[in-house]
């Protein structure tokens, strides 16, 4: 009989605010990461520290807000009211302090739970806080949550405000990086959403007049806008859609109370719902839903009282009722919209036609689809049990109410023996393979018939569960995991062609990604080194000394399993597929898919890098 194990006074540990939060960061701050997705905790912390400037400037103080990220190293200064100075250590490092517990002052702020600086002070190696106001001021220095010095001064010349800097702690987040492109969406999306405000980072400006029109107007080509953007504003709600003229896929942009809610909630549902009532209404027409939201791109943004959110870091709002005196979410969305979209489209005849249009077309595209749709649907729910192409996880996004639903991912790979290797060293909780044979078809120019068509595309469609609505994917990060041969490389191309062309908001949502395996692996008896490039293979060969053991990898299907590991677990190096927005979908895919051929090859003349192989130089 197995020993029992003493249950007494000795096993009960209380944990202090920091041990807490350091030793449970995802109830905090969600997944870690290292800086390549921009859901990763580092911009997080970031976020935690802005939301309170951001409630400074909604209460009517500061009209600028600075950031500066030079290395790991980041800076926030507001020039709101400034921290009271004699709670600047308490409001940073007591957990249930601070002064949006009294609604009446913040009704409609972000950061309710009074955590937010507190998980960044206790997950930062270095963290300071500095208050100014009435001519006097006060500074906190941390490490790591734990208080090292104070400083109060009577008298400064300094302008009232708060100023936070902290660096991310190496020890939780791993090789971390700060992407440029993932801090500026987010603050250009700070701006969207307070016109008025002025956030400079790292010198450059960002400034918004109108909103969530502005939002649109970046986000889509102007040649590919169907017609102009419909701007619609009330006391606690803000919409801004348009339709796009090639794209075949719904795309939302939600927030609550000025936080980015990426996965939606019960506004976003309320949305998608009132615009198809409103548009039956309008025409008098019972347009079946699809067709009507077949290519919107729209921005919605509602300030509730108190909202509950499904998961610490508020991507997803629960809240059914707007709060106080008004209305449910979903009833006030349906008469904002049944009342100011219909007065819209009885003013302004042009867009109502073209909106029209657009639907009928839908309409004959899908009637066109309709038998190959249910041929594929049928193909895909047969091959789905005996599915040999998905080697599914346990946990998905759309588990929003588990902890590591972010962290869940999909690979697609190429071929029996990186499919093999992948497999045999996933995390078979988040991490899901899908295995392609041969290469795909380039798919560019092709109608949406061809998803259907091609069964290789059909099933990972339905992998992803993506074809009715983006709400419904199952996985946060696609990684396409190729060999870093020309056969590979033309694959990646051809996956990234078929995402913009029929499912661009994966890329420009930050879900797509290409896995970094390691060319070399440079070895003696007593350590290995990876290398991802040459530059890492010459350090390596330098910290090693002597004449280590230098091995080229020429495909995922030589490196074993139990070294594969090492490169999809924690310290996974993603290059995350990123679109640059002055560009259309269209024009990028008609440069490298096209038929131009003469421009391309031009382009890559111009462009080649010739690199010897320096195993053979050797």
């Amino acid at each position: 009989m197995a020993e029992e194990t003493k249950y007494t006074e000795d096993n009960i540990r209380s944990l202090d605010w920091k041990e807490h939060i350091r030793m449970r960061p995802g109830m905090y701050i969600g997944k870690l990461g290292d800086g390549t997705s921009a859901d990763d905790g580092i911009y997080i912390l970031l976020k935690e520290v802005l939301d309170n400037s951001i409630d400074e400037f909604v209460m009517g103080s500061g009209k600028t807000i600075e950031v500066s990220i030079q290395g790991t190293r980041v800076i926030v200064r507001d020039y709101g009211r400034g921290i009271p100075l004699g709670k600047v250590v308490d409001v940073v490092s007591k957990m249930n302090t601070g002064g949006k517990y009294d609604s009446r002052a913040f009704k409609k702020s972000v950061g309710l739970n009074g955590v937010g600086t507190k998980a960044v002070n206790a997950l930062s190696e270095y963290f300071r806080v500095e208050s100014s106001r009435d001519g006097k001021s006060a500074a906190a220095e941390f490490e790591r949550g734990n208080l090292k010095d104070e400083e109060f001064l009577e008298e400064t010349s300094r302008r009232k405000g708060t100023k936070i800097t902290f660096i991310p702690d190496e020890a939780i987040f791993k090789n971390y990086k700060f992407r440029n492109e993932y801090v500026a969406r987010m603050l250009k999306n700070y701006v969207y959403l307070n016109p008025g405000l002025t956030i400079v980072f790292n010198g450059e400006k960002f400034y918004s007049e109108n909103g969530l029109k502005d939002l649109l107007g970046d986000r889509i080509a102007e040649t590919d806008i169907l017609y102009p953007i419909i701007h619609l504003r009330g006391d606690d709600i803000e919409v801004a859609l348009t339709h796009s003229r090639t794209q075949y896929s719904e795309e939302y942009h939600s927030f609550v109370n000025g936080q980015n809610t990426t996965q939606g909630g019960t506004h976003l549902a309320a949305f998608r719902e009132a615009v198809v009532k409103t548009v039956r209404e309008f025409y008098n027409k019972n347009y079946d839903a699809s067709d009507i939201r077949k290519s919107i791109v729209s921005a919605i943004s509602i300030k509730v009282m108190e909202p509950v959110f499904e998961s610490q870091t508020k991507t997803k709002l629960g809240s059914t009722d707007m709060g106080g005196e008004l209305p449910t979410v979903r009833t006030y969305i349906n008469d904002f919209l049944k009342t100011k979209l219909d007065n819209y489209l009885h003013k302004n005849a042009e867009t109502a036609d073209k909106l029209q249009r657009k639907i009928l077309q839908a309409e004959r595209e899908r009637t066109e689809l309709s038998g190959i749709r249910k041929l594929a649907k049928e193909r895909a729910k047969k091959a789905s049990l005996h599915n040999k192409k998905l080697r599914d996880c346990r946990i998905h996004l759309t588990d929003s109410k588990k902890e590591r639903n972010l962290e869940s991912t999909l690979f697609i790979t190429e071929g029996d023996s990186a499919s093999g290797s992948i497999t045999k060293s996933r995390d078979v909780n988040t991490q899901a393979v899908f295995s392609l044979r041969g290469k795909p078809l380039n798919s560019y120019n092709m109608s949406k018939k061809i998803v259907y068509e091609n069964e290789e595309f059909n099933l990972l469609q339905s992998a992803l569960n993506i074809e009715e609505s983006m709400g419904d994917l199952r996985y946060n990060n696609i990684v396409i995991a190729t060999d870093a041969d020309v056969d590979g490389m033309h694959i990646r191309l051809l996956l990234i062609t078929f995402f913009l062309q029929f499912f661009p908001e994966l890329i420009k949502e930050g879900h797509l990604y290409i896995l970094e395996t390691p060319l070399f692996r440079v070895r003696n008896k007593k350590k290995t080194i990876y290398c991802y490039s040459e530059q890492e293979r010459r350090n390596a060969i330098e910290e090693l000394t002597g004449k280590p053991e230098i091995t080229r990898f020429k495909g995922l299907g030589e490196i074993s399993p139990d070294e594969f590991k090492h490169f999809i677990g924690d310290s996974i190096r993603l290059a995350p597929i990123m679109l640059d927005e002055a560009i259309s979908i269209e024009e990028i895919l008609q440069f490298y898919m096209g038929k131009n051929t003469p421009d391309r090859q031009k382009f890559i003349i111009n462009n080649l890098k010739v690199e010897l192989d320096p195993v053979l130089e050797n």
